[in-house]
């Protein structure tokens, strides 16, 4: 009797979960999938800031004592750079630079989703080179291992349906990226947006969507509290009148959303010729890499990093606009530097700090053009952070949705969403390709051509 009882329980289960079809089965596994993304982007975030802070206090109490602080600084942050581009080179090149067009090569079936690789890899690797203070995101790492942790699920309970299996790694995805940046409707639209021409569209898609992202938002905010990502000054509704002068901010953005582009694949071919892909020549260029970030984020932090301590010294007002152009300058290139070597790690991030230097320093130059109105610069920071992800990535509204959700800056909605579609228009129209479409063709072609030199 009591076998019989014990096997109810378990039969049930099983089940249960061999009806892939049904919503409820479908929605209990994106939870899942929402839970651990959702505690996987926050432990990389916390071991982010712990692998940073130890940096910092070995620098100062015991190391810098020893030999001179600048050598220490390059030796420490060379050798976290090396971990990561060692890991990636070695067990999984899928893991390279952002991933996000690998989700997307996995969606539309023509990229594999090793997640057993892929997880440890950009976790470690990741941890390693972001801490040692190079210019990369932790939103392409969580977002890749969201999507991995969606395929995991799907293997584990040994889903057979594709429709399934596809809703899950979306929905890994869009939690993510909720989890990177505690922006649950980010999250969603992101999937929907930016991946639209991969992501199959059905009420149970959308759902595991809806579910994945806002239960990874939860253990998000239930680990490190509810308050935005980012705080910064918060700003009333600019006058109507001034809104001719955020559509030409996103003019501008979108003339530089090309370029920027551009730039990336100019970078990534620059670096592939120097390595062509050896592993000592990789992890050489890696370690030059992190060592040199080391040292920058030790006399110009304004430089290293993925920008978030920089948006809030920027809004805070600390700046000149020509000081802010220098700087905004200076970051394109170690922007281009870190995520063009192939080292694992976002672009997000550094995308948001650009944004708002070049959104600030044009709030700047229109203040002193036009005293009468009522406009502080940083309306303008906060609406270029959203113009330049909707120039690059293609994705609007996500960029709005982005913006507004980690500055809980809720009345620039209008500002935001003329600069973002300023951006957006000016960007097509001189025909530029989004960044993921474009990094997702190259790795296609690199891949072919390196089967072609083994057949």
């Amino acid at each position: 009797m009591q076998s019989l009882l014990a096997s109810v329980p378990r039969d049930a289960v099983n089940q249960f979960l061999s009806k892939e079809k049904t919503p409820l089965s479908v929605m209990f596994m994106s939870l899942l999938v929402g839970i651990l993304t959702g505690l996987i982007g926050t432990l990389f975030q916390l071991g982010v800031h712990f692998i940073a802070d130890s940096r910092t206090s070995w620098l100062r109490d015991k190391i810098g004592h020893s030999v001179p602080l600048w050598l220490a600084a390059f030796a420490i942050s060379a050798l976290l750079a090396v971990i990561g581009y060692y890991l990636v080179h070695r067990f999984a090149p899928e893991a390279s630079g952002s991933g996000i067009q690998e989700i997307e090569g996995a969606m539309d079936g023509i990229r594999p989703m090793r997640w057993w690789r892929v997880i440890p890899v950009k976790f470690l690797g990741g941890l390693g080179t972001l801490g040692s203070g190079m210019v990369l995101g932790r939103e392409g790492p969580t977002v890749q291992m969201g999507g991995a942790i969606g395929r995991m699920i799907s293997d584990i309970f040994r889903i057979k349906n594709e429709d399934t299996s596809h809703s899950l790694l979306a929905a890994g995805a869009a939690g993510g990226l909720a989890a990177a940046f505690n922006a649950p409707l980010a999250g969603i639209m992101f999937v929907i947006e930016e991946m639209r021409p991969q992501f199959r569209y059905s009420l149970i898609s959308i759902r595991t969507v809806i579910i994945s992202s806002v239960t990874a938002t939860i253990v998000f905010r239930a680990i490190m509290g509810q308050g935005a990502v980012i705080t910064i000054p918060q700003y009333h509704a600019p006058e109507l009148f001034s809104l001719f002068l955020f559509l030409l901010l996103g003019a501008l953005f979108g003339v530089f959303g090309v370029i920027f582009n551009r730039l990336v694949t100019l970078f990534q071919d620059m670096f592939a010729r120097v390595h062509k892909n050896g592993r000592k020549r990789f992890l050489f260029v890696g370690a030059m890499l992190g060592g040199c970030f080391g040292i920058t984020l030790l006399y110009i932090p304004q430089l290293a990093g993925d920008g978030t301590e920089l948006i809030r010294t920027i809004t805070d007002g600390g700046f000149t606009a020509s000081i802010l152009l220098l700087i905004f300058i200076g970051r394109i290139l170690t922007t281009m530097l870190c995520f063009g070597s192939g080292a694992p790690g976002g672009i997000f991030a550094p995308m948001l700090a650009l944004g708002t230097l070049f959104g600030y320093a044009f709030g700047l130059a229109a203040h002193s053009v036009l005293p009468e109105l009522d406009i502080a610069p940083g309306m303008f920071a906060i609406a270029g952070m959203g113009a330049l992800f909707a120039a690059t990535v293609r994705a609007p509204i996500t960029g709005i949705l982005l913006v507004i959700e980690m500055t809980s800056n809720y009345h620039l909605i209008l500002p935001l969403v003329t600069t973002c579609l300023g951006a957006v228009v000016f960007a097509q129209w001189l025909g530029g390709e989004p960044i993921y479409s474009q990094l997702l063709r190259r790795t296609l072609k690199a891949e072919k051509l390196r089967q072609e030199e083994f057949s």
